[in-house]
């Protein structure tokens, strides 16, 4: 207990963030300098690296994703697995930042999500929502030697939330205005949205899954090229296409985009099955293979545009967008288009790091457990109450 007592004490701590998101494209690491805590929190970004899974490593959590591939024991295994994954990671970004791991206070995972059930399903009396991440937080604290807290999701789910999405609570710490009502737009595999109106109270903060973000681009590129490419790179192959009104049409009538928020999704809905289902649909009205990523990048600006202009109840100032999904100029072209009203630019356009963000935001966030604040946002979450997030490895 002396080691959380002096941890808890400090107003400066060493943070690493860890994050493993949708597309399973590796693991993010952000070494974080934070000071203070709540709204007096300041994160310095000392050092950030996108550390690739192993061969096969992939492949073999995209196989866990599927009720066909998928078994106890594979999961059981691959939690362990990953959680010496994170934990090289941790070890390589204090590392490449030329800091020795016993001068680093703190780690926090979100580790890999494997399904997600935001929607409560009522069994033996009880409405069950449940979520499950792997990469266990005990195998990474044992290993660096470092307290670390994971598996921050759960709680939020046991307290009637959906889990997700989490970094809105960050982002509010970050990112609030006094003049200006900010909207911060993911777009990793899911595409996720953040409001924060001008001068507001944490629990006016809106936020919300989008919809798609790169997953169904991505499903497409790859088919397309026989595997070759898993990202249309700068968005060259949506640029050279066509946009199909009529599949966009017919997209934008999915159930998901008519339900208000709070409300999450997931590759368990927006995945394999739907990519596969809609790739077949573009091919049997002839779409040159440009012709589909295309529209599926414009499904993407498509279904953000339209959570702007019907699910926020007040004009953005700005939107920042992050993630991938910022690097596909394609993409940022389409969503300005459709937004002609608003400023739309990504984050390092403001100095900030796409890529690095939602590592940092697990940083802060264990920052946040670690000092015994409640870092949900149930506004977002659908939480019927405030609640500190994250189970601690000693």
């Amino acid at each position: 207990m002396n080691k959380l007592e002096n941890l808890f004490n400090k107003n400066e701590r060493m943070v690493i963030g860890l994050m493993s998101g949708t597309s399973v494209d590796g693991i993010d690491a952000a070494l974080v300098r934070i000071k203070g805590s709540y709204t007096d929190t300041k994160a310095e970004l000392l050092g950030f690296e996108n550390y690739k899974m192993p061969d096969g490593i992939r492949e073999r959590i995209f196989a866990l994703f599927e009720d066909k591939t998928s078994s106890s024991k594979d999961i059981c295994h691959m939690n362990f697995l990953l959680g010496e994954l994170f934990a090289e990671a941790a070890k390589k970004i204090a590392d490449k930042c030329a800091i020795s791991l016993a001068d680093i206070d703190l780690i926090g995972s979100h580790g890999q999500t494997i399904y997600h059930i935001p929607v409560p399903v009522n069994d033996c009396g009880y409405q069950i929502r449940s979520t499950l991440q792997i990469g266990e937080g005990a195998v990474i604290a044992d290993r660096t030697g470092v307290v670390t807290v994971s598996d921050f999701r759960v709680m939020d789910v046991a307290a009637g939330g959906e889990g997700a999405p989490l970094v809105p609570y960050t982002e509010y710490l970050l990112y609030r205005s006094e003049t200006d009502c900010i909207a911060l737009q993911n777009i990793g595999g899911v595409g996720n949205i953040t409001v924060i109106p001008k001068g507001a109270a944490e629990h006016e903060v809106i936020a919300f899954d989008t919809g798609p973000g790169n997953m169904i681009i991505d499903f497409m590129v790859s088919f397309i090229t026989n595997g070759k490419q898993s990202y249309d790179v700068n968005g060259e192959i949506a640029s050279q296409g066509i946009v199909n009104e009529q599949v966009l049409s017919e997209l934008m009538q999915d159930k998901y985009f008519k339900i208000l928020p709070p409300k999450t999704t997931g590759r368990e809905y927006f995945g394999k099955r739907f990519s596969k289902q809609l790739l077949e649909k573009c091919k049997s009205l002839g779409m040159s293979d440009h012709d589909i990523v295309a529209t599926t990048t414009m499904f993407t600006a498509k279904t953000i545009a339209d959570a702007c202009e019907h699910l926020i109840p007040l004009p953005i100032t700005k939107l920042v967008v992050g993630g991938g999904g910022s690097y596909n100029s394609t993409l940022v072209k389409m969503l300005k288009a459709e937004l002609p009203k608003t400023t739309v630019c990504i984050q390092e356009d403001l100095g900030f790091s796409s890529d690095a963000k939602e590592a940092i935001a697990f940083a802060v966030l264990a920052n946040e457990t670690i000092s015994f604040h409640p870092n949900n946002t149930p506004s977002a979450t659908g939480a019927y109450k405030k609640k500190i997030l994250g189970k601690i490895s000693i």
